[in-house]
């Protein structure tokens, strides 16, 4: 079983088809959604994590190549811009999952490390430099 990070954008053309149930149901895979926005007619977004047998990721890649649902490994959902991050360490006591954390206490480096985000989002407003933003 492996697990990977997948960020989909859906053109507003498939935004009302069960895609995501289709991955589940028959392709067995165990889906984590951490954050979505899919509206009829408009263009969604869906962060999620999924979880399966390799043989099954690619039958599941392979179908979702069948629409123009654009798929991009790991997490792009959340963006940290290092250029833009004072390392005051605001955002580190939101951080729920420890994502945004010193490298060293001593000298107050601030670092990003994108498979423990689940996207809450606790950093956004937190952030004063706006070194943390959103795709969506």
């Amino acid at each position: 079983m492996i697990t990977q990070k997948v960020f989909l954008y859906f053109p507003k053309s498939e935004t009302e088809k069960p895609i995501v149930y289709q991955l589940v149901k028959e392709y067995n895979l165990v889906v984590n959604i951490y954050r979505a926005k899919v509206t009829p007619e408009e263009e969604g977004y869906l962060s999620l994590e999924i979880t399966g047998t390799e043989e099954d990721m690619e039958r599941a890649y392979s179908y979702l190549n069948k629409f123009e649902v654009n798929i991009q490994a790991g997490n792009v959902g959340l963006h940290w811009d290092p250029e833009k991050c004072a390392h005051c360490g605001n955002c580190i006591v939101h951080c729920p999952t420890g994502a945004l954390h010193y490298v060293d206490k001593d000298s107050r480096t601030v670092d990003f490390n994108e498979d423990k985000c689940v996207e809450c989002l606790a950093c956004l407003p937190n952030c004063p430099f706006a070194a943390c933003s959103s795709a969506f």
